[in-house]
């Protein structure tokens, strides 16, 4: 078999998704991290988003960061088109379902459910792009009053979009509602990526399963509490 045949194969398609949806798992640790600099204002009274914008001004302004961004994208793009490749292919070997259905003696509701938290994120996904990454590189649409940074820097105020995005609760609950698919698709992918890239030994699997439920619960719930802390006024 070539590698224009594995590629196209199952067992192909699999690969690439793991590796693409760890090398995601990789920017979700960096974006949470960055993100949760809004916290700072709990601790800080006249903090007033300056620690998070100025990390926002970092990764919108070095260069290096923004070839990144790149490689980001189609990160996201092959994950997604590798996805639904797996997902009509899965489809279309079976179009009969099972006379007697295992339920979840066979496998978890959310491992056979992939494809519907994937479609979820997918529509997050664009409207976070919306709501934030469009603004900040190309419309500056509520980005127009700039902000002076404490470095010195004048840079776009991320803090009062986010701010003023999150007046809605409507808004809130579509975030609270993707972030509640990732940690569902992160509790079924984790694991599997792993497991699909050849990770066989027990004792590491066990370490790789409790390492990635709590990755599923802790990073979706800081951004759970992003848009919920800015409407319930604990931030901002």
């Amino acid at each position: 078999m070539n590698w224009s045949q594995l590629l196209r194969s199952s067992i192909g398609k699999k690969i690439v998704m793991s590796i693409t949806g760890l090398f995601l798992v990789s920017f979700l640790v960096v974006h949470v991290g960055v993100n949760a600099c809004i916290f700072n204002d709990l601790f800080d009274t006249n903090d007033n988003g300056d620690m998070f914008n100025r990390a926002a001004d970092f990764m919108g302004s070095t260069v290096v960061i923004r070839i990144m961004e790149i490689g980001l994208f189609l990160g996201f793009i092959i994950h997604i088109y590798q996805g639904l490749a797996l997902e009509l292919q899965n489809r279309s070997k079976r179009k009969k379902g099972y006379d007697v259905q295992m339920g979840n003696r066979g496998s978890k509701w959310y491992s056979r459910s992939m494809g519907l938290l994937g479609t979820i994120l997918l529509l997050f996904l664009i409207l976070h792009w919306w709501h934030f990454w469009i603004p900040s590189r190309f419309t500056h649409s509520g980005l127009e009053v700039p902000v002076l940074l404490s470095n010195g820097r004048i840079s776009h105020d991320m803090f009062l979009l986010m701010k003023v995005t999150f007046s809605e609760w409507w808004i809130v609950l579509v975030y609270v509602t993707g972030c509640i698919s990732l940690a569902y698709h992160l509790l079924h992918g984790f694991e599997s990526a792993f497991r699909t890239l050849g990770l066989h030994n027990s004792r590491y699997l066990v370490m790789v399963h409790k390492l990635g439920i709590g990755f599923s619960i802790i990073v979706p719930l800081i951004f759970a509490l992003m848009p919920v802390s800015f409407k319930m006024g604990w931030i901002g």
